[in-house]
């Protein structure tokens, strides 16, 4: 796993009380077109993207990259928690950390799923990488995300325009690693 460590990817499933993290499937391609191109889902990420052009480029079987979990209940895909690197970010403070991003589908939207999924995924990064901090970057406008940060433990470090947006980037302190 490059992105994120030298762990194998993909892990195995991450099961919590009501859901499951782990590797795309075939039939989740609809469903990653569907969060890709939806106007809500996007409505602080810079716009949709046309439905179109996701149908011509993604994949049959969706590919599972590093630190990519699709968050499935009961069977079906529900959204998305991305772990990756923030390489060569324009804020010194991510540079080089692990960011943390999700993606759910409005309709699942208010039922605590996002902590659940986010929390599990935070848990088995902490196993794999203790001692590593994790950042996440929202526009202060998502006030659900910004709630959603501040349950999953992080604090603020910064305010910034980008985007023609105010963004908040906060950090979660590295969990210390087992004595």
């Amino acid at each position: 796993m490059t992105e994120i460590g030298p762990n194998a990817w993909p892990p195995d499933p991450i099961r919590t009380e009501r859901l499951m993290l782990r590797k795309p499937e075939a039939r989740d391609r609809a469903t990653f077109v569907e969060l890709l191109a939806s106007p809500e889902v996007h409505a602080y990420l810079g716009g949709p993207r046309p439905r179109a052009e996701l149908e011509r480029e993604i994949p049959g079987v969706p590919e599972p990259w590093p630190g990519s979990f699709v968050v499935d209940l009961d069977g079906a895909m529900i959204g998305q928690i991305l772990l990756r690197r923030a390489k060569g970010h324009c804020r010194p403070t991510a540079a080089g950390k692990a960011d943390l991003g999700y993606l759910f589908l409005p309709r699942a939207w208010g039922f605590g799923y996002a902590a659940e999924a986010c929390a599990a995924a935070l848990g088995w990064f902490d196993g794999v990488l203790p001692g590593e901090p994790v950042v996440l970057i929202t526009q202060t406008a998502n006030v659900r995300s910004m709630r959603l940060a501040a349950k999953l433990g992080f604090t603020e470090v910064e305010r910034f325009q980008a985007w023609d947006a105010e963004q908040w980037l906060g950090l979660r302190s590295p969990v210390a690693p087992p004595t």
